[in-house]
C-alpha cells in the first residue's frame, strides 16, 4: 500500500489549515482522569485490528466504538475519535494500514458524547487536522461539555476533551480533501447536533454509497422527557426528521458509531468466511435502521406516558 502524499484541505473548496499539529503526548491510561466513572469504557476500548470496509474506506476504531478513515493520495478524512484514552490506538491503526496519521487532513464527528468525540482533541493535536462539525456540536467540542439541551445532560461520566478550533458545517454541505467528498446530513434527536455522513467509495470499478449514520437511540437522563422537554422542545420533530433522512438516503453500506448496532463485526466475519454477495452490502440497511429507531422512540414515548406510581 502506498503512503499518501501531502495536500491542502478544502472545505467546500475553501478551507485552509489553521492549526499545526504537535506530537501526541498522553498515553492511554493517563488520557482521561474520569475513566473509572465509565463502566463500559474498558469494553469499548478493547483493541481491534483495522480493516478495509470497501474501496478507500477503512475501519480504524476500537472493537466497541467506530472510527472511519476515508483515504486519498491528497490526504485523508477521519470520522469520530472514540474515547480520549483510545486516541493512540486509532493513530496506530491508521499507521498499521500503511498510511501516515499526519496525512489526516479533516476530522468529522457524528455526535459529541465522550465515547465518539473524546479522542478528537488528541488526534487533532497529533495530525494538525481541521475539525469540522455542525454548529451545535462545534460549540460542545469547544466547551468540552454538553448543555441542557442534550437529552443525556448530567448523566454522562464526562464530556469530550475540548477542541479549541472547530469549523462549522451546514446541513447538506459537502466537505472535501482532494478528491474525497463527504456530505453532512443533520440527524438530530440523540443529540441536537447529530450528523450523518455519506460518500461514495469505489472498488474494482464498482462505486457504492456509504452512510455513517449517527445514533438514533432515544437515551436520556432520568428526569428527561421527550414528550415534555423545556430544554430540547424540538426533540420529537428532530427524531422524525432524522428517520426520514436515513430512510431516503442512497445507502449500499451502513456504518454506525457503535459497530454492534450495524453488525459490523458479524458482517466482517461472514465476509471472511466467504459470504457472497459481500455481507457489508445491503441496500435496505439504512431504511431498516430508521425503522428500528422509530420503533425504539415509540417504545420510549409509551413508557413516558405511563402514569408514575
Amino acid at each position: 500500500m502506498t503512503r499518501p502524499g501531502l495536500a491542502a484541505v478544502t472545505l467546500l473548496g475553501v478551507l485552509s489549515l489553521a492549526c499545526t499539529g504537535t506530537a501526541l503526548q498522553a498515553n492511554a491510561t493517563a488520557a482521561s482522569p474520569a475513566a473509572g466513572a465509565c463502566p463500559r469504557c474498558a469494553e469499548w476500548a478493547e483493541p481491534q485490528a483495522p480493516f478495509r470496509i470497501y474501496g478507500n474506506t477503512y475501519y480504524v476504531g476500537t472493537h466497541g466504538l467506530s472510527s472511519i478513515l476515508v483515504t486519498s493520495a491528497a490526504g485523508h478524512i477521519l470520522i469520530d475519535g472514540t474515547l480520549a484514552e483510545a486516541a493512540p490506538q486509532i493513530l496506530a491503526n491508521i499507521r498499521a494500514l500503511g498510511f501516515r496519521a499526519e496525512d489526516v487532513r479533516l476530522i468529522l464527528n457524528s455526535h459529541v458524547h465522550f465515547d465518539h468525540a473524546g479522542g478528537i482533541a488528541a488526534i487533532q493535536r497529533a495530525t494538525g487536522a481541521v475539525v469540522a462539525a455542525s454548529a451545535s456540536s462545534a460549540q460542545v467540542l469547544r466547551d468540552g461539555h454538553s448543555g441542557p439541551d442534550d437529552p443525556q445532560y448530567g448523566s454522562l461520566p464526562r464530556g469530550p476533551d475540548p477542541v479549541p478550533q472547530v469549523r462549522t458545517v451546514r446541513d447538506g454541505e459537502t466537505v472535501a480533501v482532494g478528491p474525497l467528498a463527504l456530505t453532512a446530513h443533520f440527524t438530530p434527536g440523540h443529540t441536537p447536533g447529530g450528523t450523518t455522513w455519506s460518500w461514495r467509495s469505489c472498488e474494482a470499478g464498482r462505486c457504492l454509497d456509504i452512510v455513517y449514520a449517527d445514533s438514533l437511540g432515544p437515551l436520556a437522563a432520568p428526569a428527561f422527557r421527550f414528550t415534555a422537554s423545556a430544554t430540547y422542545p424540538s426533540a420529537l420533530a428532530d427524531f422524525e426528521h432524522s428517520f426520514e433522512v436515513l430512510a431516503q438516503l442512497p445507502c449500499d453500506i451502513l456504518l454506525t458509531p457503535h459497530p454492534d448496532v450495524s453488525d459490523t463485526f458479524g458482517r466482517l466475519q461472514r465476509r471472511e468466511d466467504g459470504s457472497r454477495p459481500d455481507a457489508f452490502i445491503d441496500a435496505k440497511a439504512c431504511r431498516d435502521y430508521a425503522a428500528r429507531g422509530r420503533a425504539s422512540l415509540a417504545k420510549r414515548l409509551a413508557e413516558e406516558r405511563v402514569p408514575a406510581r
